[in-house]
């Protein structure tokens, strides 16, 4: 691509190679051509016709030549970050030359990795992190979880399950967090659900898992014995991974936020109406940007359309409003 002459430009390349080599004086090529006798004397002093670039030259107003090169060459070696948000490491850029370039700022130094091209460092392909995010599964797959919520009257227990696909919840309130309160959860979600839940993903709370080492008591969790009996499978976080059930947490919070961080309830019957009703909302007309912007009920239908045989009924019977 040619370079575009500026616009005050008054001679053509093509002039300025004729200026180059031509062998008349200075004087007489500048009445030829029309113009200034200097600027045929700059013109027939440089050994190229391309003019230089007009644009603000990229140097530093506050770092020399010397110390960007410093900089940059420091940056190449060593593979450090720009800054610690801590300010007092010397484990980045920023705290290690700050004693060598008292000048240096952090804008300055962004700027010149910038100019030489290193303010990003390269991705180590080796290095990879343990958190994943989640497999692509169908429908079916249920995370539970369970929360304390607190009226005036004491504290209630909330069981949740949310599906990974659709993110359809379902929620209900127990008095207590016990081995019975799981089992009882589980046969609510095994029949609420209008699909045929295939796997069920829990915490190692005692509500849904046993607490003795298996060496010691080898009997089957009654959760456990719920599940096997519908067909599904329980499968329970590794302990202190609480990102493998981070949805249910997720969705958790988001019915706290609704209902006990915004409101305070005299009696523990009004939080759980309270709770309900906002899960039903939820269920029904909240667009989630996972969902291509739809609710969970329709995620939920779009399901039994494409895949009809893992329902055990029409989802469309359970919208709300009229005959529900």
């Amino acid at each position: 691509m040619a370079a575009v002459p500026h616009g005050s430009a008054r001679t053509a390349p093509r002039v300025r190679a004729e200026l180059q080599a031509a062998r008349a004086s200075s004087r007489a090529l500048a009445a030829q051509y029309g113009l200034n006798p200097k600027t045929v004397l700059k013109w027939r002093k440089r050994p190229v016709a391309v003019g230089a670039p007009m644009r603000p030259k990229p140097r530093s107003a506050t770092l020399a030549e010397a110390e960007e090169a410093i900089v940059a060459e420091f940056r190449r070696r060593t593979l450090l970050p720009l800054d610690d948000a801590r300010r007092s490491s010397c484990n980045d850029v920023m705290g290690c030359l700050r004693d060598t370039i008292p000048k240096l700022t952090r804008s300055a130094l962004h700027r010149c990795l910038a100019r030489h091209g290193t303010s990003r460092l390269p991705k180590d392909e080796d290095a990879s992190s343990n958190r994943k995010p989640f497999k692509d599964t169908k429908i079916g797959h249920v995370h539970v979880d369970r929360a304390q919520f607190r009226s005036a009257e004491g504290k209630t227990h909330m069981c949740l399950a949310t599906d990974r696909a659709s993110k359809f919840v379902r929620v209900e309130f127990h008095p207590t967090a016990e081995m019975a309160t799981g089992a009882q959860f589980m046969r609510g979600v095994a029949a609420a659900f209008p699909c045929q839940a295939h796997a069920v993903l829990t915490d190692n709370s005692v509500a849904f898992t046993k607490n003795a080492p298996a060496k010691r008591d080898g009997r089957r969790h009654v959760s456990g014995r719920v599940c096997g009996g519908h067909g599904i499978e329980h499968r329970l976080t590794k302990p202190y991974h609480p990102w493998a059930n981070g949805q249910a947490g997720r969705t958790n919070r988001t019915v706290k936020d609704a209902t006990v961080k915004a409101f305070h309830y005299g009696t523990t019957q009004a939080l759980c109406a309270r709770a309900l009703a906002c899960v039903a909302a939820y269920n029904v007309a909240k667009h989630l940007k996972a969902l291509r912007w739809r609710t969970p009920f329709q995620a939920v239908c779009d399901a039994w359309k494409t895949g009809p045989a893992s329902f055990k009924i029409n989802p469309h019977h359970l919208t709300t409003g009229l005959y529900t």
